[in-house]
C-alpha cells in the first residue's frame, strides 16, 4: 500500500532524468542500501550491480560518510568558495587530489560531472585566448561518449537520442568514431582498429584546422554510452596527435575514476597524462555531490599569468562545497584504507572470466568486455557471424532488465541502436568496488539466468 502511494504521488509531482511516464509503471523505489545491495519499500533486496548511477563505489550504508559530513556540517556548513575565500576541507581535497595524478596543477570543483566537461571546455578556450589564438574554440568527441546533458555537455556527448528534441546543438563540436574493436570492420584497412580511430581524429583536426581546434574530450573506457574497451594503442596514438597539432587533451574520467578500472584514474593503464581530466561520481561515492577538474601545470601557470582584467571569470556557489569536500577526503581515506583500487582490479578480473564462462558459447552473446577493473559489458546480437543486432521491436535490452531485477541484481541495459556498426543490447556491470568474489559470481548466475529466460522464450 505505501508504495503503492509512493509511486504515485511520485509520477504526479516528480520529474525524473530521462523523463517519460511509460518508464514510471513499474517503480523501483528505493528506501535503503548496505554494502552492494539496496532494498526496496516493499523489503525486497538487490544486488546494485551498476553502483547506483557507476557512482557508488564504497558501498552502500557507510555510517562514517554520515558522520563526516555532519561533522563538517556542525563546524562549517557551506562558505563561498569563489577568489579570496576559501575553506579548510577544499584546500586539503584539491592537495590530495593533485597528488594522486602527477605532473598536474591544479583542482577547479563543480556540484557533477556535466558541470565539470562545461568548465573543462570553457577553460580549454580561455587557454587558447591567452596563448593569443582566440580561433581555437572547437571541441572534438567521438560517436557513443557521453559528456553529460547540459547544453554544452549534450552536444558533446556523442549518442543522438540525447539531442532530438533539444536541437540545434551549441556549434563548434565535432564527432569522430570511436576505437570499437568489436563492431571495427577492418577489410581493406590494415591497420588495427586503435590506428584507425586515431588517424580518423588526426583527419578531423587537419580538416578543420588545427588553427581552429582547442580540445578533444573522450572517456578513457566509455561508459553511460556502452562500456567499450579500446585497443591498448588507442591511447598513446591519442596523445601524440594531440601534442602534434597543440590540442589539449580532456579526459572524462567521470565514471572510470577513485579505482573503478582498478587504478585510481583509467588512462594510468595506458601511463598517460591528460591536459584537463574531469572526475565526479566516484569522487564521494555518491553521499553527496561534486565534481571538478585537474589541469596541467602549464594550465595553471596560464590561469595565474593574466591581467586582473582577463581573470577567469568562471565558478558556481557550490565550488568547493566543504560538506562534500570533507565527505570526499573520507571517502578516499575509506578506498585507501580498505586497499578497494586492488579489490577492484582483482574482482575486476574474476568478473571479467565469470562472464566468459557463462556466454562465451552463448550463440547470442557477439562480445563479451572487460578486465581493467570493475567495468565491464556483455553485448548481444541475433547472428553472431554477421554482428546483426536484434530488432527495436524485441526490446531485448528492456526486458533483460526486467528478469534481472525480478531475480534480485538491478543494473542499465542498453537497446540496440540500428544494425552493425551500431552497438547491439548490453548488459552493463560496474559494481561497489567492495564486491567479493562470491556476490560477483552470484551477479553473472543471475545475468546467465536472464538471458536464458528472455532468448528461450
Amino acid at each position: 500500500m505505501l508504495s503503492r502511494k509512493l509511486a504515485d504521488s511520485d509520477r504526479k509531482y516528480q520529474i525524473h532524468s530521462l523523463h517519460h511516464p511509460n518508464d514510471t509503471e513499474q517503480m523501483l523505489i528505493c528506501a535503503s542500501g548496505h554494502g552492494i545491495c539496496i532494498r526496496d519499500t516493499d523489503g525486497k533486496e538487490y544486488i546494485d550491480a551498476l553502483s547506483g548511477l557507476w557512482n557508488v563505489n564504497i558501498g552502500h550504508g557507510r555510517a562514517e560518510m554520515a558522520e563526516a559530513a555532519a561533522e563538517q556540517m556542525r563546524t562549517l556548513a557551506y562558505f563561498s568558495g569563489y577568489a579570496g575565500s576559501t575553506t579548510v576541507p577544499s584546500i586539503e581535497l584539491a592537495e590530495r587530489l593533485v597528488r594522486s595524478v602527477p605532473e598536474m596543477g591544479a583542482v577547479f570543483f563543480t556540484s557533477g560531472g556535466a558541470e565539470a566537461n562545461e568548465s573543462a571546455f570553457k577553460t580549454a578556450r580561455y587557454y587558447w585566448r591567452v596563448h593569443g589564438k582566440s580561433e581555437k574554440t572547437k571541441i572534438i568527441s567521438r560517436i557513443h561518449g557521453y559528456h553529460g546533458v547540459t547544453l554544452q555537455a549534450m552536444s558533446a556527448t556523442g549518442i543522438a537520442g540525447y539531442w532530438k528534441m533539444f536541437e540545434p546543438r551549441v556549434p563548434g563540436f565535432i564527432h569522430v568514431n570511436t576505437c570499437y574493436p568489436y563492431r571495427f570492420d577492418s577489410s581493406g584497412k590494415g591497420v588495427s582498429p586503435g590506428e584507425a580511430a586515431a588517424r580518423e581524429l588526426e583527419d578531423a583536426i587537419l580538416s578543420a584546422g588545427p588553427e581552429t581546434i582547442a580540445a578533444f574530450i573522450a572517456e578513457p573506457i566509455h561508459g553511460a554510452g556502452g562500456i567499450i574497451y579500446p585497443t591498448d594503442d588507442y591511447w598513446p596514438r591519442i596523445r601524440d596527435i594531440c601534442t602534434r597539432y597543440n590540442v589539449l587533451l580532456i579526459a572524462d574520467e567521470i565514471i572510470t575514476g577513485f579505482g573503478r578500472t582498478g587504478r585510481w584514474f583509467a588512462l594510468e593503464h595506458w601511463n598517460m597524462r591528460p591536459d584537463i581530466l574531469s572526475f565526479a561520481k566516484g569522487v564521494t561515492s555518491g553521499y553527496l555531490p561534486l565534481g571538478g577538474i585537474i589541469v596541467s601545470l602549464d594550465i595553471k601557470e596560464t590561469l595565474d599569468s593574466v591581467d586582473p582584467a582577463d581573470k577567469w571569470m568562471h565558478g558556481y556557489t557550490n565550488s568547493g562545497h566543504p560538506a562534500c569536500c570533507a565527505v570526499a577526503l573520507r571517502n578516499i581515506e575509506i578506498i585507501e584504507r580498505e586497499n578497494l583500487v586492488e579489490n577492484s582490479a582483482r574482482m575486476g578480473d574474476i568478473l571479467f572470466h565469470a562472464l566468459q564462462d557463462a556466454f562465451q558459447n552463448h550463440p547470442n552473446a557477439g562480445d563479451i568486455r572487460g578486465g581493467k577493473g570493475l567495468l565491464a559489458a556483455v553485448e548481444f546480437v541475433e547472428d553472431r557471424v554477421t554482428k546483426r543486432n536484434f530488432p527495436a521491436s524485441a526490446n531485448l535490452g528492456a526486458r533483460l532488465r526486467t528478469e534481472m531485477q525480478k531475480r534480485g541484481v538491478v543494473t542499465r541495459t542498453r537497446l540496440a541502436a540500428g544494425n552493425h556498426p551500431a552497438p547491439g543490447d548490453e548488459i552493463l556491470f560496474a559494481p561497489p568496488l567492495i564486491i567479493t568474489e562470491q556476490e560477483v559470481h552470484r551477479m553473472v548466475a543471475v545475468a546467465k539466468e536472464s538471458v536464458d529466460a528472455v532468448l528461450n522464450q
